[in-house]
């Protein structure tokens, strides 16, 4: 690693793809301009580069990323053996890119996000911060539908345990020293937003406005939306489990008093045969019990895939890669 205080840092920009070969041709001249443009500024070291992840395209997505590279040698690339998911991509390009930088910056290739407010997350790493994170300043773009359940997932997160910031998805700058504390979270089931706060180190933000999408289509409708969501809330924290248990007791303190009035009833001589209220209290009881033992098995499924202690992700090729290995 270089020192950071007598050279320039050296900045891997870290962009996941998947099935991106309408996307590529459009967005990675604006990536490779933008890197170009913040070496020619004296922000960030010529040994800087765009390190694409290839998630398991099906389509011309490590071709296009191979004739990238032969175009340029600041644009590299690593495949995965097969699609492991976002989260998992963004984690392979950080972790391959911690010992060969000072700083990464993980951002789409959609084009969605401003590639312009790299220049602020670098000044803002120069005057101390170890994470800055690229924040929507506003949902002006986005559907009504797709703006109320994003903003509800960061509320919902938050008031179930999970430190996430409002607005942020994964457009942000970390410095090698948080990425070797990062290293040290072996965990499999990977929510990175709300891993990166737990790392701690000093922190800050950057707002910026988020455009539409160049090219193709969204890979994130809103089916794997509610399973990022499941897997932020079960991955940060156990208040679900605590919901439950207060509900219970809750639910028990209501029976008890239920069963005094009914023996009172009964030795009063006022109790009515109801066909109604006994159907609805046992589809009452049974929706609360399928739903915590819904919770609960979500818990348990993800132990039981912490146990296996599988590898989280799998390279099968690299490019452009082990050059900067030898210069280092």
């Amino acid at each position: 690693m270089k020192n950071i205080a007598k050279t320039l840092p050296v900045l891997y920009i870290v962009i996941p793809c998947y099935n991106e070969a309408r996307v590529l041709p459009v967005t990675e001249p604006a990536f490779l301009m933008k890197l170009l443009d913040l070496i020619a500024a004296g922000s960030i070291s010529d040994d800087s580069r765009i390190l694409f992840v290839d998630d398991g395209s099906k389509d011309a997505t490590w071709d296009l990323i191979g004739q990238f590279h032969e175009q340029d040698r600041h644009v590299a690339g690593i495949q995965q053996s097969r699609n492991r998911g976002h989260q998992n991509a963004v984690l392979a390009g950080l972790m391959e890119a911690k010992d060969l930088c000072d700083i990464t910056i993980s951002i789409d290739c959609d084009g969605q996000d401003d590639i312009n407010a790299m220049d602020e997350m670098i000044r803002q790493y120069k005057d101390g911060c170890d994470v800055v994170y690229g924040v929507r300043a506003k949902r002006d773009t986005d559907t009504f539908f797709k703006r109320w359940s994003a903003e509800s997932f960061y509320k919902l997160l938050n008031r179930m345990g999970g430190e996430v910031v409002y607005n942020h998805a994964d457009y942000r700058l970390i410095s090698s020293r948080v990425l070797q504390e990062l290293a040290r979270f072996h965990e499999v089931n990977i929510f990175l937003r709300g891993l990166i706060p737990l790392v701690g180190f000093k922190s800050t933000s950057v707002y910026y406005d988020r455009s539409e999408r160049v090219a193709g289509e969204s890979h994130y409708p809103f089916r794997k939306m509610l399973a990022l969501a499941m897997d932020g809330i079960t991955s940060l924290s156990i208040r679900p489990i605590r919901i439950i248990t207060a509900l219970g007791f809750f639910i028990s303190l209501a029976s008890v008093l239920a069963i005094i009035w009914v023996i009172i009833g009964h030795f009063m001589g006022n109790t009515t045969n109801g066909w109604s209220s006994t159907v609805c209290a046992i589809f009452f009881m049974g929706g609360v019990q399928l739903l915590s033992i819904g919770v609960i098995g979500e818990y348990v499924g993800k132990i039981y895939l912490e146990t296996k202690q599988r590898p989280r992700y799998i390279i099968s090729d690299r490019i452009g890669m082990a050059e900067e290995d030898g210069k280092r």
